[in-house]
């Protein structure tokens, strides 16, 4: 397939990267820059303002799906706006182009830990999580939630577990929907490359159109 992949330098974006060409699909990047990507066969590596929805339309018209592990970075002081007006930009950039898929990667943040309460409004989370993280994790769950009334593009919302962790390639995981994972009493957790594992497989064989789902170890 041809893959257009946004964020591909990133932790997440990296390995996803990984997982598509070892599966021989082609891929097509967009970056702000181009060069920080090296020449790899089957990988097509272009400078985007991914800001710019036109931009976007424009890079990923022909391609069967579109990966998004957009990012403004943790550090970024308008992380939050930066994060609504990039993710905004795609998906209109997607839909304008006619790809048929378009997969998110959000945030753990967005899962449910009760009815009606979600992980980044409970004191825990604002407890253990680094507080430059915290806007982005809610931009993310703002992001779902806009997503959620699109009804034109085939979407998918993929959301990590509470623990994303270097680490080896399994293939292995278990999959769940809109609640938090949980590994006995605690949080589950999943490495990043079997992350990216979850992500290939759902973009290869879609089980959750207009969904969410998340992963985590078996």
């Amino acid at each position: 397939m041809k893959i257009a992949l946004i964020g591909a330098t990133g932790f997440v974006g990296t390995a996803v990267l990984a997982e598509l060409l070892n599966r021989d699909h082609q891929v097509t990047t967009l970056s702000r820059d181009a060069a920080k990507l090296a020449p790899r066969p089957g990988l097509v590596a272009r400078s985007v303002d991914v800001y710019d929805p036109e931009a976007v339309t424009t890079a990923v018209r022909g391609h069967h799906a579109v990966v998004s592990a957009f990012n403004p970075g943790w550090n970024e002081p308008e992380l939050y706006a930066l994060f609504i007006k990039g993710a905004a930009a795609i998906e209109r950039g997607v839909e304008a182009a006619g790809v048929e898929r378009l997969l998110v990667v959000g945030g753990a943040g967005s899962l449910y830990v009760a009815p009606g309460v979600q992980l980044v409004d409970t004191p825990e989370f604002a407890q253990h999580v680094p507080a430059n993280i915290v806007p982005g994790a809610r931009a993310a769950r703002d992001t779902l939630a806009a997503m959620q009334r699109n009804t034109k593009l085939n979407w998918t919302f993929i959301s990590p577990p509470a623990f994303l962790v270097p680490g080896e390639r399994t293939g292995s995981y278990r999959v769940g929907g809109d609640q938090l994972l949980m590994a006995g009493e605690q949080p589950a957790g999943i490495t990043v490359a079997d992350l990216a594992v979850a992500i290939v497989d759902e973009i290869e064989q879609p089980k959750h159109v207009r969904a969410r789902f998340t992963v985590a170890r078996p």
